[in-house]
């Protein structure tokens, strides 16, 4: 047991953190099984919500560094892979519309002032 007070503190801190990358991970495993499952279920519309449900899951753990960003697109391009042998089509991505274009205003030169005039 550490003496020194921010060593204690960081063992609280380190347990806190522990706990929340468990159940991050534990998620994310849930829901790869959850895609497993429905690759061997062969229902198309099954797959896809498990892939999209599987892939939001493994960008959570990213964000949230509980995983390597690598490891998470190792993870996705393989979901993708799986998908596309069990004839899912892959899903078109989400555009938004584009805002319209707002009128640039620009300023006027700046004026130059005339030198002030010291007194000696």
């Amino acid at each position: 047991m550490p003496i020194i007070k921010s060593a204690r503190k960081r063992v609280k801190i380190t347990a806190k953190a522990r706990t929340r990358n468990a159940q991050t991970k534990r998620t994310m495993r849930e829901s790869l099984k959850a895609f497993s499952k429905a690759v061997a279920s062969k229902k198309s519309a099954d797959i896809s919500e498990a892939q999209r449900q599987a892939v939001s899951t493994v960008d959570i753990a990213l964000k949230k560094a509980v995983i390597h960003a690598n490891k998470a697109a190792r993870i996705k391009a393989r979901m993708a892979a799986q998908a596309k042998a069990a004839g899912v089509k892959p899903a078109k991505a989400v555009t938004k519309k584009a805002a319209p274009a707002k009128k640039i205003v620009t300023k006027k030169p700046a004026t130059k002032k005339a030198p002030s005039k010291s007194k000696k």
